[in-house]
């Protein structure tokens, strides 16, 4: 098919902290430097921060750096850290709470903001826009483009309005191709277009195995005299046992809100174990429910984040392009933060593109030289201090592991000579259904718990339901013939939205698909043990909405 085209200097992917970021450090070097450049932002969600969803407590470092006026410029930061709360959860009514001196220095927040990162992204991308950035809102970008010689020239804009047996409605209409000379991928965890590119161009080869783990959370706001605003909880230990590990977290917000999650590390070994549920119970403990008891739910999302750390981290760079932010995998996981680093990436960058592009050579060559400049970067020294601390809490435990990442950096700086490494992959991990012990979870009240259906009309979410399932197996009869026999299915739990169901018709089993559930939180793509499940993106404007998340 002749398509319709458009050419920039970069074509960035994904609206988030990375690639806003990068977008808007483009257009300040272009213009230290006085070049002409043209940079374009291309969104899935139905606008920028729709699909956003982070705890989340924010360092302002990276944004320093961009915007040093970033609060005369009105950047939505409006709740400073004030109190830091740190519980170990030894069950569902008892938990001790950490002294200070025994939590790792990386996890101390002082001078860290709560945020909605929803919020800050629609910011990033006003500034964006007034720096002559284009921003395409719900576009999905459906295909990496590539010259002859294989280097990335591109992306295809995803075809709009065709139905689920492939044919074209009558709202169609086709994609078009975003040419650039440099294209910056910048989805976020597990993207799709970076999953393909990273097996194409072998940018994981070398490195440990990515690791995972899906955040849950809500918005609720609470009676008056319940709310601190600025005090962050974050817990470890209960609900998470028996081999399953993770942490709570709990920050109070402004205008008597707060926002509460779960984050579930995806090498968890039940394929019993439901992340929701487990995310349900946790609100019942009394540490947490002194705080909801009353209030009102106000909106629920679920994404993935990746953990892994400098171990894990794809090589960002080849011909025609980088891979930035969650993409690649820049998340600091001893601060439990990934915004700063994204953004920091992005603009780092940035400038290496720029100072290409000084040189007016239209060839798509690999930016090797950004490998030099991380490595000069203080992103690079935050990631190799927390190298070990993901894998420690993997291999020994939360109190075990917990003691380790506290001596290492709070004596050692995050320089302990030694390198542990997780070289197990998270999908893999599962224990046999019939080696498991089922887990009996309690109905929800409504009150403090709920089911997920109710849930996931809170996040706003809505799929054309006539188009292509965005959520593709390599072979159907895996889910039943092995998933089932194996594991019990686990995709009926492990996804927080009910998009996988085991439905029975005449006495016979089949596997049901509900995609126009999906949160784009990308577990399934993750968690599936036959790897049989590829996320790949629905129409643009799909999905979510979060408001504030």
């Amino acid at each position: 098919m002749e398509r319709e085209s458009m050419e920039f200097d970069v074509v960035i992917v994904g609206a988030g902290p990375a690639g806003l970021s990068a977008a808007c450090r483009l257009m300040q070097a272009a213009k230290e430097n006085e070049q002409e450049i043209s940079v374009c932002v291309v969104e899935k969600g139905s606008e920028v921060g729709a699909h956003i969803l982070s705890g989340a407590v924010f360092e302002p470092k990276a944004l320093t750096e961009l915007f040093p006026n970033w609060k005369e410029l009105g950047a939505p930061l409006h709740t400073e850290v004030k109190a830091d709360d740190i519980f170990l959860l030894n069950s569902a009514t008892g938990g001790i709470k950490i002294p200070n001196m025994l939590v790792p220095k990386t996890m101390h927040n002082e001078g860290n903001y709560i945020v909605s990162l929803g919020n800050v992204c629609r910011w990033l991308g006003e500034q964006a826009e007034q720096l002559g950035v284009e921003i395409f809102p719900g576009f999905a970008a459906a295909e990496t483009l590539y010259h002859e010689d294989g280097a990335v020239k591109g992306i295809l804009i995803g075809d709009m309005g065709i139905s689920e047996s492939g044919e074209q409605k009558d709202s169609y209409m086709p994609g078009m191709d975003l040419l650039a000379k440099y294209t910056i991928f910048a989805e976020g965890c597990r993207g799709h277009l970076g999953k393909e590119l990273e097996q194409r161009f072998n940018l994981t080869e070398g490195r440990s195995p990515q690791h995972y783990g899906l955040g849950i959370k809500e918005i609720w706001t609470i009676p008056a005299e319940q709310h601190e605003q600025g005090k962050v909880v974050h817990t470890g230990g209960w609900p998470l046992t028996d081999g399953a590990s993770g942490g709570g977290f709990l920050y109070h917000i402004e205008d008597n809100q707060v926002v509460v999650g779960l984050i579930v590390d995806l090498n968890y070994s039940n394929p019993y174990l439901s992340p929701f549920d487990e995310f349900q119970r946790y609100k019942h403990h009394p540490q947490i429910s002194k705080y909801l008891t009353g209030g009102t739910r106000l909106s629920y999302g679920a994404r993935a984040i990746a953990k892994g750390g400098l171990n894990s981290l794809s090589k960002m760079t080849f011909a025609g392009g980088l891979i930035i932010g969650c993409d690649a995998g820049t998340l600091n996981y001893a601060k439990i933060k990934g915004s700063h680093t994204a953004m920091k990436s992005g603009m780092i960058a940035a400038d290496v593109i720029v100072a290409e592009l000084a040189k007016g050579d239209d060839a798509s060559a690999e930016l090797t030289q950004y490998a030099e400049a991380f490595k000069a970067s203080w992103l690079y020294d935050e990631l190799y201090h927390s190298r070990n601390f993901g894998a420690a809490l993997h291999k020994f435990g939360t109190l075990i592991g917990g003691a380790f990442n506290t001596m290492d950096q709070n004596i050692f700086g995050g320089k302990f000579p030694i390198n542990l490494k997780d070289e197990g992959f998270d999908h893999a991990q599962l224990k046999l259904a019939k080696d498991s012990k089922e887990i009996a979870y309690p109905k929800p009240d409504g009150k403090l718990s709920f089911d997920k259906l109710s849930s996931v009309f809170m996040s706003n979410t809505h799929h054309e339901e006539d188009q292509r399932c965005h959520l593709t197996l390599a072979d159907a009869s895996i889910p039943l013939t092995v998933n089932m026999e194996k594991w019990a299915e686990p995709a009926q739990r492990y996804c927080p939205a009910g998009v996988y169901e085991i439905v029975e018709e005449n006495g016979e089993k089949r596997f049901q698909i509900n995609g126009q559930n999906c949160v784009h939180c990308k577990t399934c793509d993750i968690k599936d043990p036959s790897q049989n499940i590829t996320w790949i993106s629905p129409e643009g404007g799909g999905g979510p909405n979060y408001p504030n998340m």
